[in-house]
């Protein structure tokens, strides 16, 4: 833990292989992640405020919470693609290592080589590992998915592709798998699908990781025909073409959850469903009631639809509302594993294993509600930070002032309460300076120190 008590400090951490230990269980869960792309809060079935044209529209997704939780203060370590995803990866807060901005196409760098991923931990623990589609932390090719603890990777390096068949993909939006180009044939959802199936059927002998990063509904909006037929009831354009998006994404969760049954594995699968980041309005979606958008620090930037089902841990139909974020994936799965988590690995991100069954927050001794923080941009752009009901906005690109929110009484941040409730913005603020000190220059993107470009 560093000095002033909000996080670890910046060294170099042991290699998870070599200190993850496991306890004698059962039978280590299987466990599947599922990875929407700019999907909106509002839209999905699931959402106690789903919009009303999305409602009949994402029954798969819909049974995973049917069947397990909703979590209802939910929250991504970033607000674009590619921040978001090595928060998730590495259990630590990107801006630690200089990722705050979204990850140029074709640089030349990616997430640190010296930070370890999570599936590392889980590799250490007996389990296979795969990634199906979208990569976006690294073009090199020291800094791909087989170079990073998954031992099958079926999918494109950039952050996004077109839906159909490209004439003639570049090396980073070809989809390949383990660095072999595939053949550009079907529908790129529709693929992801398969390619996930498929994975789980190859591995079903023992315990397995599998993260289905998908790309839809993420630009550029092209929906199958007959998709576009199922929402044809939406009259706005923009809004059905990412409603086609949508459905062919609710199909294809569909499609691994009937995989798992069919394979006899739902038993002891854990399977989470969650977003990259706050939806993108500007492509369709629906953030009510939250204010902001992808690319933001309000609550529409970084809060996110999640959730998780793992049968008899979870109880079906439960809502948890204590705060989760991203970070908190990997040091949850490792404890759902046997597994123990080292303090040497430095992480940011708690398990939240406990809570899954109930047991009482101070039974773990963190009876305080912890801070969360947000920072993209370097130390001239935005910054975020929430603690307990509490959240600090603080938009210094655009010169404004800190502002206070009480996100349970006032969910869109419409209501400033810096100057009613001075001591504990000042106290806030104070935590928000002190975590911040502890970052790094982003390595590129705004706040750089350096903005030449390192494409070839």
């Amino acid at each position: 833990m560093s000095e002033d008590g909000y996080g670890p400090p910046m060294i170099l951490r042991t290699s998870f292989l070599l200190v993850a230990t496991v306890s004698i269980v059962s039978a280590k869960p299987n466990i599947v992640v599922l990875y929407s792309d700019d999907a909106g809060y509002a839209d999905f079935g699931f959402q106690p405020n789903c919009a009303e044209d999305m409602k009949e529209l994402t029954p798969n997704i819909d049974r995973i919470a049917r069947k397990g939780a909703r979590f209802s203060n939910a929250y991504m370590a970033g607000s674009v693609c590619s921040p978001s995803r090595a928060g998730l990866m590495t259990g630590r807060y990107q801006q630690r290592f200089g990722y705050d901005n979204n990850l140029p196409p074709g640089f030349q760098s990616g997430l640190d080589l010296k930070e370890n991923f999570g599936v590392e931990y889980l590799k250490g623990l007996g389990y296979s590992t795969g990634l199906v589609g979208k990569w976006h932390l690294g073009y090199p090719a020291d800094y791909h998915p087989n170079k990073r603890g998954f031992d099958w990777f079926y999918g494109l390096l950039q952050g996004s592709r077109p839906y159909y068949e490209i004439p003639k993909p570049s090396a980073n939006r070809v989809i390949q798998e383990n660095g072999k180009v595939t053949k550009e044939d079907g529908y790129v959802t529709d693929r992801f699908g398969d390619a996930a199936c498929r994975f789980i059927r190859e591995n079903k002998e023992a315990p397995f990781f599998l993260f289905v990063s998908f790309t839809s509904p993420h630009g550029p909006l092209q929906p199958k025909p007959e998709d576009a037929r199922r929402v044809a009831h939406i009259e706005q354009k923009k809004r059905a073409s990412y409603a086609g998006l949508i459905v062919s994404l609710d199909d294809n969760v569909g499609k691994v959850l009937d995989c798992l049954e069919t394979e006899g594995l739902d038993e002891n699968t854990i399977v989470l469903f969650t977003n990259d980041n706050g939806g993108q309005t500007s492509t369709g979606a629906n953030n009510a009631p939250l204010q902001g958008k992808k690319g933001t620090l309000w609550e529409g930037g970084v809060r996110v639809p999640w959730v998780m089902k793992w049968k008899g841990r979870i109880a079906a139909g439960s809502v948890i509302d204590k705060p989760v974020i991203a970070l908190d994936l990997f040091p949850t799965f490792v404890e759902a594993a046997g597994g123990t988590v080292n303090p040497d690995w430095n992480l940011d991100g708690r398990s939240f294993l406990t809570g899954l069954d109930g047991e009482p927050e101070i039974a773990r001794g963190t009876e305080m509600p912890r801070p969360l923080f947000w920072r993209q941009g370097g130390s001239g752009g935005p910054r975020a930070m929430r603690e307990g009901k509490w959240k600090i906005v603080h938009n210094r690109k655009t010169g404004e002032e800190p502002a206070l929110f009480d996100l349970r009484q006032d969910i869109g941040e419409s209501e400033n309460l810096a100057k009613e409730q001075v001591e504990v913005f000042k106290a806030m603020l104070k935590k928000l300076n002190a975590w911040e000190k502890q970052l790094e220059k982003p390595r590129w993107g705004p706040g750089a120190l350096s903005t030449k470009s390192k494409k070839k």
